[in-house]
């Protein structure tokens, strides 16, 4: 699988999403309640709250059960879709198109437009039109008496520009918020994407310089990265100095592998040469980093293990060895990484025995330009773009990668899992 086939996608953010429902649910509660309590009007106050409470279902499900940092194009269209039907169903119990709020039954699919498929948003725009015209032939009466005289009524004349300029707000922080979230995860894709086709042309170089190229990817990457971002950010501020420290040390660390390459030139690369099973790709990469770092590797797995190879994927091999090399920067004495593979599923988890994610950042791993205020080392610390670039291309290619502190050991845990149809036939 090419890495340039697999790069269109749609998806965007969870935890913005999260705090816009949020925004829309308080507003929501606070309409009904005020409405009914302090202007004592008659409606269906039990079943609207009822359908609000719908709503805070499905946003306690966004933060506790689905686990992903971004929302995929399918599941962005159910949950949207959940919004559309929510407001429809308030909309219907109070006054229908009368209602001034009526204007947000169009947030959803303006906001799908820029953000998911056509498909997806042509699917929402429709739905909100079939509504709409539902919503004008069929609703409950307006809370307060306003059908009869509504142009003179003072409740209906200032409540327009009220909800308009609340849409207005609103809109605009659609706007702003996801266009910074969309330029950003732009330039860390298109860092992605450069990094790759680095990596397609040294399939063309063969022998000896392949193999010197493979290893030295990671750390390459890493520099080129880091020097990027400095020259951006950090330029002028006195934690250059310790990413500078850190530039060094992977300078060394790439001098280390070239001894190595030359002290044995005809060393051959089984990622290049062969299609391998998910086992020796582990092999090989944990001996690549076994022969530079003096940390412990502590490798588990099923003896009868899924044997099956499968297709030699650049874009499978970098991502793990990114995962494994940041738990190699970040361990104390020993790494620890677990194969499990049956005739369904092959899963693996690398746990690390250092201090784990920091707290104020563990449910953001995984986006890139996350800096963490609760870091002791500095010279560690990176922008996330290595976990994301990890993250990014084995989900391109089927896996689910979740990020924990680990359960049984004092370090982060990174559990990596496919379903073997869609292993073995990438």
């Amino acid at each position: 699988m090419k890495f340039f086939e697999t790069s269109k996608y749609h998806s965007f953010k969870k935890s913005t999403y999260i705090t816009l429902r949020w925004i829309g649910i308080v507003g929501q509660l606070i309409a009904v309640n005020f409405v009914y309590l302090f202007l004592n009007s008659n409606f269906d106050f039990v079943t609207s709250n009822l359908v609000i409470f719908l709503g805070i279902l499905s946003n306690l499900y966004l933060i506790f059960i689905y686990k992903k940092t971004q929302l995929s194009d399918r599941s962005a269209f159910l949950f949207l879709l959940i919004d559309i039907l929510q407001l429809g169903v308030l909309l219907y119990l109070s006054g229908g198109i009368t209602n001034p709020f009526v204007i947000f039954i169009l947030i959803p699919s303006v906001f799908s437009s820029s953000n998911l498929s056509f498909r997806t948003n042509t699917s929402l725009v429709i739905l909100t039109i079939i509504i709409i015209i539902f919503l004008t032939f069929y609703y409950e009466n307006l809370p307060i008496n306003l059908n009869s005289d509504f142009h003179n009524n003072h409740y209906f004349y200032y409540s327009i520009p009220v909800s308009l300029i609340i849409a207005l707000v609103f809109l605009n922080y659609f706007a702003m918020t996801f266009g910074t979230q969309s330029r950003l995860r732009k330039e860390a894709l298109g860092k992605m994407e450069e990094v790759m086709a680095k990596e397609h042309e040294l399939l063309s170089l063969g022998g000896q310089a392949a193999a010197a190229a493979h290893s030295l990817g990671t750390p390459l990457s890493t520099i080129t990265i880091i020097t990027h971002d400095l020259i951006k950010q950090f330029k002028g501020q006195k934690e250059l100095e310790k990413d500078i420290e850190l530039l060094n040390s992977q300078v060394e660390r790439c001098n280390e592998i070239l001894k190595r390459l030359t002290l044995n030139p005809v060393e051959e690369d089984e990622f290049i040469d062969k299609d391998i099973n998910i086992r020796d790709y582990l092999y090989e990469i944990i001996t690549s980093f076994k022969e530079i770092s003096k940390k412990n590797y502590v490798f588990n797995f099923d003896q009868d293990s899924n044997p099956k190879k499968i297709s030699k994927s650049i874009e499978i091999v970098y991502g793990l060895r990114n995962f494994i090399g940041n738990a190699n920067k970040f361990a104390n004495n020993t790494i620890f990484i677990n194969l499990k593979s049956d005739s369904e599923i092959t899963e693996i988890s690398i746990e690390d025995d250092g201090p784990g994610y920091p707290r104020d950042i563990i449910s953001k791993i995984g986006e890139p330009y996350l800096k963490s205020s609760y870091s002791k080392d500095k010279s560690k610390e990176g922008l996330g773009l290595g976990l994301f670039i990890g993250k990014t291309l084995l989900e391109k290619n089927f896996a689910s990668v979740n990020f924990r502190n680990s359960k049984t050991r004092s370090g982060a845990e990174v559990i990596i899992r496919w379903m073997n149809k869609e292993l073995f036939n990438i």
